[in-house]
């Protein structure tokens, strides 16, 4: 996504109308197979309800989306997808605050659970500041991408809009844990959000005052299939599965899988683009990756304890129940 994103914005593909685009269009597509196959699922829709809705949108859909791609025009997709990894080691410290997530410092697990959030942060710190030595690509890259056209000057303004893109993107997580407990119809909540922050959207673009030329990006270009793509992908299946995932594991869990898409990021620059691949991005991806299974091992272990709990409960009541029935 990121690299066709930055090829099209090359283009002149405004991002504020891009993040509408490809919204819309999967609250388009969606809405239809919400309506039919979540009939029972859904909740009554209250003021309260479509209040939570819309800060969710507003931070996920919209705010965090344009905020990335914002960046996007001062960096690259590597340093952006970097930057991302700060997600996991941000919903953390939150889930802890907000007592979603405990830690027992003392036993081995939680500390193996700070360690590995530590660890992670500290791989993505590596990949994000230390370049090291290239490793040139030796042989003809099997697609090219345009070369960017923009100046990138005022580097500062990139590295800080992504990290506000990470914080709203951590808190948009940990408020995805208690909403779909309130709207369990996972469809039908990924429509509501892609419409909401679809419309969202749409009005930063009207108050940034873009030219009416930035909505008309054609069809079957690059800014086209670039919407088509992002839209269905990257919001649509991507929404979905993470509300599945989020009611199952909750928000630790789910956000730290997103350092991989740096490392895949790097990956497909070097064999798929012609890029540099650096030694800073080898060494931060493994350790990124050694942080990542540290933390799912204490997760693991949690829920082995919480199954253990949970039966050893269910057994006492049983025998609660056989002891006052009597012989």
């Amino acid at each position: 996504m990121s690299f066709i994103t930055e090829a099209a914005m090359d283009m002149e593909l405004n991002s504020y109308v891009y993040v509408t685009y490809r919204h819309l269009l999967v609250a388009l597509l969606i809405w239809p197979f919400a309506y039919y196959f979540e009939k029972g699922l859904r909740p009554k829709m209250t003021f309260m309800l479509f209040l939570e809705i819309f800060v969710l949108s507003l931070l996920g859909v919209s705010l965090g989306p344009n905020l990335y791609f914002a960046s996007l025009e001062y960096t690259s997709p590597t340093f952006v997808t970097s930057m991302v990894n700060t997600v996991p080691s941000i919903t953390f410290v939150i889930a802890i605050i907000l007592r979603m997530e405990i830690v027992d410092a003392k036993s081995l697990r939680g500390m193996v659970k700070i360690a590995g959030t530590v660890v992670s942060l500290a791989g993505a710190t590596t990949m994000t500041l230390y370049k090291g030595e290239a490793i040139t690509s030796h042989w003809k890259p099997p697609i090219h991408m345009p070369g960017s056209s923009v100046v990138r000057q005022s580097w500062w303004r990139g590295p800080i809009l992504a990290l506000a893109s990470c914080l709203c993107w951590s808190i948009w997580f940990i408020l995805q844990a208690s909403s779909i407990k309130r709207y369990p119809a996972h469809c039908s909540l990924t429509a509501w959000m892609c419409t909401v922050g679809g419309i969202q959207s749409a009005v930063f673009a009207v108050l940034m005052q873009h030219k009416r030329q930035d909505w008309m990006i054609g069809f079957l270009g690059l800014k086209f299939w670039c919407v088509v793509y992002s839209g269905i992908a990257c919001s649509g299946f991507t929404f979905y599965v993470q509300l599945w995932c989020t009611q199952r594991k909750g928000p630790v869990f789910v956000t730290m899988f997103d350092p991989l898409a740096a490392i895949m990021a790097a990956m497909l620059a070097y064999f798929m683009f012609g890029e540099n691949l650096y030694i800073g991005s080898i060494i931060g991806g493994a350790v990124v990756i050694l942080g990542l299974y540290m933390l799912l091992w204490g997760k693991g272990k949690d829920q082995i304890d919480k199954s253990s709990t949970e039966h050893q409960s269910e057994r006492d009541g049983d025998q609660s129940e056989a002891s006052s029935a009597g012989p």
